[in-house]
């Protein structure tokens, strides 16, 4: 019966729709973090009645026919790309991004990735990096005798260095927007690259052209919310067990059928 195949796909859907589901939840204190959303297509039908086929020589046509479809497929995993909540941290290399744009990163590969992830932090030689060394573009040095380092809306990284009674400005951070910022890959450690479903990426400064701004001593948390997530949860789990419903009820048709006289 094709109802067992059909059941099966909806239970294949609904088990990758659980596992977007529990990423979304694992990942609600992740930095940065961007949930996803699992969209559905339907697969191919099959015809048994062409609407608007023929009846009669007079001309009359069939106007509803009748079609079976195959069954359900995960087209997409889209990635809701919409603010973050902003949280204090009290660290003045922290900055959260509010508005539009990514910062820029050299990955060792020699490619540029991007993310919103602001906890920013000094290598050994003063370099502006992330948590995982990958040094922020372009780069900017903060001497070791620099104090009380302040990062303005606009990016402008400034701090007092002995000697100085005026503040010294290091250098500007940049930022990178995108066409279609959904269609960013992501590779893990809170890092995107582009693709060419996302189109190039447009650089600019944080406050101009389109790009958000930074709020120093703050970081953007996940924009997962634990009770949407929940319900999510347990539609699918429900989506789940009535396509085993299906499967089970199939099943004891066929028996019947193989019981018959």
């Amino acid at each position: 019966m094709k109802a067992l195949y059909i059941a099966s796909t909806g239970m294949a859907a609904q088990e990758r729709n659980v596992e977007v589901i529990s990423n979304n939840i694992a990942n609600m204190r992740t930095t940065g973090f961007k949930r996803q959303r699992a969209e559905f297509q339907d697969l191919l039908y099959q015809s048994y009645r062409r609407a608007g086929s023929a009846t009669s020589d007079a001309g009359t046509q069939v106007p509803v026919g009748i079609e079976i479809g195959s069954g359900v497929k995960v087209a997409a995993t889209a990635r809701v790309m919409t603010q973050g909540s902003v949280t204090p941290t009290e660290r003045e290399l922290d900055v959260a991004i509010r508005g539009e744009g990514f910062l820029t990163v050299a990955l060792p590969d020699g490619r540029i990735a991007y993310t919103r992830d602001g906890t920013l932090e000094r290598d050994a030689t003063g370099q502006l990096v992330t948590v995982d060394g990958f040094q922020i573009e372009p780069g900017i040095i903060i001497p070791g005798d620099a104090t009380a380092v302040s990062i303005s809306r606009d990016g402008i990284i400034e701090a007092f260095i002995a000697g100085n009674a005026a503040p010294v400005q290091l250098g500007q951070l940049q930022m990178a927007r995108f066409t279609n910022k959904g269609g960013l890959e992501a590779i893990g450690d809170n890092l995107f690259v582009e693709t060419a479903a996302s189109g190039q990426a447009q650089i600019g400064v944080p406050d101009a052209d389109g790009m958000g701004n930074l709020l120093q001593g703050y970081l953007e948390a996940a924009n997962v919310n634990a009770v949407t997530e929940m319900a999510d949860l347990i539609a699918a789990q429900r989506a789940y067990e009535m396509n085993a419903r299906i499967i089970s009820g199939a099943d004891q048709m066929l028996q019947a059928t193989s019981n018959l006289r």
